[in-house]
């Protein structure tokens, strides 16, 4: 299971930078208040998710305060991936297999791998959504289909910064 995990979180880093920076090079796209509203979601929903595996606070005010501009959401979301990347590079089976018990976890609490899954799974749904939206506004969405990942196994690229430039 930890392998798969692995992977899934690591193809999980990939597409969404491969999404932000393709966002990125579409001036209409980074203009539109719903796209930036869904990838901040994304961005929250991670970060949820990591503080519950990681058992630290999920401080929501503190969480959902960064900015829904597309340079700070790429900081955020290279920040976040890089801390679920570490957390995992040291995690066991036994770790995987963990209860987390929270709230605003449906039915109060699920393993450390059922969470790990579900992020994995709901940011391939916005990413989706998000492919759709840029679409619309004459962008064009990178191929990010997991099993093509498996072959080549990219890290994710999130361009040479944050500021704009492309990289």
């Amino acid at each position: 299971m930890l392998s798969l995990l692995r992977d899934l979180v690591a193809h999980k880093g990939h597409a969404n930078a491969a999404l932000l920076i393709a966002v990125r090079r579409s001036e209409a796209a980074t203009a539109d208040a719903e796209l930036m509203d869904l990838l901040h979601h994304i961005l929250i929903a991670n970060r949820f998710w990591i503080t519950a595996v990681r058992r630290v606070p999920f401080i929501e005010a503190q969480e959902a305060n960064v900015s829904r501009r597309l340079p700070s959401l790429i900081d955020a979301f290279r920040a976040t991936q890089s801390e679920e990347a570490a957390w995992l590079g040291a995690a066991t089976e036994e770790e995987c297999g963990a209860t987390l018990t929270h709230p605003l976890i449906p039915g109060g609490a699920c393993t450390v791998g059922a969470a790990l899954t579900q992020v994995c799974l709901h940011s391939q749904a916005h990413r989706a959504q998000i492919a759709k939206m840029l679409r619309r506004h004459g962008g064009v969405p990178p191929q990010t289909d997991f099993i093509l990942w498996l072959v080549e196994r990219q890290p994710p690229d999130w361009g040479s910064d944050a500021s704009g430039s492309l990289g």
